[in-house]
């Protein structure tokens, strides 16, 4: 039963990435995959697809769809009524006035760095993406370099440094360690910092090289996608002042009331911070809008795919990992050979690659497995910041509800729009763990 359990965890796994790699849709892909690993492992097929229980498809699904509905919903509101409005336009015109249409290179750091700043004042990756991908358009038209390579500046920000490196990124990832060890966010501080300046090194070298090649290769902005859609230039823009002052609000909204609110406010801040943006909005950027109404639908109507399309991965995985077959897996790697951290380092991205969901997998280790590398004398600082590195490695899998969502909102597919994504985060954070595991054993 033990290897037929295991043959299923393996199948299951093998038909959410070959489906989606396909181009089937993950909604399709996901529930087929967790079918098969229902039907391997035993379990029984009614509860565990249709149950209610965080465990169960339908129930993590709907679990996932209640919590995060909202920052679907507003944040796509949000960056449709930036993009309609030109108010991405103006932030262009900007940007490439300060840095210069005739250097691409300076204009992808600066997306890098205002995604980076964002996701460190604790905004939301999905809200981020909502909001920075419009901006992105409208500069990489500019300039007129291949749309496909905003993969490198967008995920070195928003899926790299700010998700489990940085010390003091207040993202969920490090939030959820400190729940089982008693740490901080700025656990393993040194090591974590230059395991930072390392992934950061790499993702700029590597941002130069690819773009350099794309340029030799004589691509432009519709390489990637022929059937991009095409803005037309705005008659009247609103001022670069005006247009960032949703964002400015919408950072600035969290960090306070992230830091200053009461118990309640810290727990729903999003909500407000996006709400208020979008008012700055309607209020500053009204005349710019040729019709609010289909603004508003469109953008709302943009939320409901990528939510439901992330909640089926997060669904996929919520089961698979109760699947007997998937416990044998973890037992092995538990027995590895040589230092503790590298077999937690396995384990979070073995779990992560198969969830394709880092703060699920993090959810997964802390609880069950924290006990064990405290007692294989592990510094709590290390297990915190090797784990939450370690459970965002290999999150960039076909089935990730956050590439799927990114895949969505950019009008790229798994041919032109995986490559990167997956170079990026995957080596960026192999690079930065190692770092971190090697200063490590200085300092703990």
């Amino acid at each position: 039963m033990d290897f037929i359990s295991i043959i299923g965890v393996i199948l299951g796994v093998f038909t959410i990435v070959y489906l989606s790699l396909k181009g089937i849709s993950i909604t399709i892909a996901a529930p087929l995959a967790t079918l098969m690993v229902i039907m391997f492992n035993g379990m029984d097929l009614v509860s565990v697809f249709l149950g209610s229980e965080l465990n169960h498809y339908m129930g993590a699904l709907g679990n996932y769809i209640i919590n995060f509905f909202p920052v679907f919903l507003l944040g796509s509101i949000l960056g449709k009524l930036m993009e309609d409005s030109g108010a991405t336009l103006a932030i262009a015109d900007f940007i490439l006035k300060k840095f210069g249409s005739n250097q691409p290179y300076r204009v992808m750091v600066v997306i890098f760095v205002i995604s980076f700043i964002l996701t460190y004042g604790g905004i939301s990756v999905f809200v981020v993406m909502f909001t920075i991908i419009p901006l992105a358009h409208s500069l990489f038209k500019k300039i007129n370099i291949s749309w496909n390579l905003i993969q490198i500046p967008l995920w070195l920000g928003i899926g790299c440094l700010t998700v489990t490196l940085v010390p003091g990124t207040p993202s969920i990832h490090n939030v959820i360690p400190i729940q089982f060890l008693n740490t901080s966010l700025t656990a393993a501080g040194i090591p974590s910092l230059l395991g930072s300046l390392g992934c950061a090194a790499f993702g700029l070298s590597y941002m130069k090289y690819t773009l350099n090649k794309s340029l030799k290769k004589g691509e432009t902005y519709s390489t990637s996608n022929p059937h991009l859609e095409e803005k037309t230039r705005k008659e009247q823009l609103p001022s670069f002042a005006t247009s960032m002052l949703p964002l400015v609000t919408l950072m600035m909204t969290v960090v306070i009331g992230s830091t200053f609110g009461s118990v309640f406010i810290q727990a729903n801040i999003i909500y407000i911070a996006l709400s208020a943006a979008i008012i700055l909005a309607l209020i500053f950027h009204t005349k710019y809008i040729p019709n609010k109404k289909m603004t508003l639908t469109s953008g709302a109507n943009g939320s409901i795919a990528a939510i439901f399309a992330t909640a089926s991965a997060v669904a996929f995985g919520s089961v698979i990992i109760v699947a007997p077959g998937f416990t044998t897996f973890l037992e092995l790697i538990l027995t590895l050979p040589g230092h503790p951290l590298f077999s937690l380092t396995v384990l979070t991205s073995v779990i992560s690659g198969v969830t394709g969901s880092s703060s699920g997998t993090l959810g997964i280790v802390m609880p069950n497995f924290t006990s064990y590398y405290l007692e294989a004398g592990i510094h709590p600082e290390m297990i915190h910041r090797v784990a939450a590195i370690g459970s965002n490695m290999t999150t960039m899998v076909p089935q990730s509800g956050v590439l799927i969502t990114f895949l969505s909102l950019a009008k790229l597919n798994y041919k032109n729009g995986y490559k990167e994504s997956f170079i990026v985060v995957t080596i960026g954070c192999l690079i930065a763990v190692i770092i971190v595991i090697l200063t490590g054993f200085i300092f703990y």
